[in-house]
């Protein structure tokens, strides 16, 4: 049986994630405040943000990025798109 958790993104109560998904606090904040949908709005940002911003992910500066948008996109004002984004258009 799944484990349900209150999304603080979704404002739901829905399926959580099966372990803490980020390292250190923050990632059991989001084990326990977010819901597996929840975090997949997340996976999905983190890709624009990657692709938007050309970061190779094993480094500090993008890591650091990561972790302050992650922290922001769940439990700040929301994550902020990068300047200059415009979303694709679909077909």
């Amino acid at each position: 049986m799944a484990r349900i958790v209150h999304c603080v993104k979704l404002g739901k109560d829905l399926p959580g994630l099966e372990e803490p998904p980020w390292p250190g606090e923050l990632g059991q904040r989001i084990y326990e405040n977010v819901s597996a949908e929840g975090w997949s709005l997340w996976k999905e940002h983190a890709k624009m943000l990657m692709n938007e911003y050309r970061l190779a992910p094993w480094t500090p500066e993008a890591q650091k990025l990561l972790n302050e948008q992650l922290e922001q996109f769940f439990f700040g004002e929301g994550a902020q798109l990068p300047p200059g984004y415009v979303p694709q258009r679909t077909k």
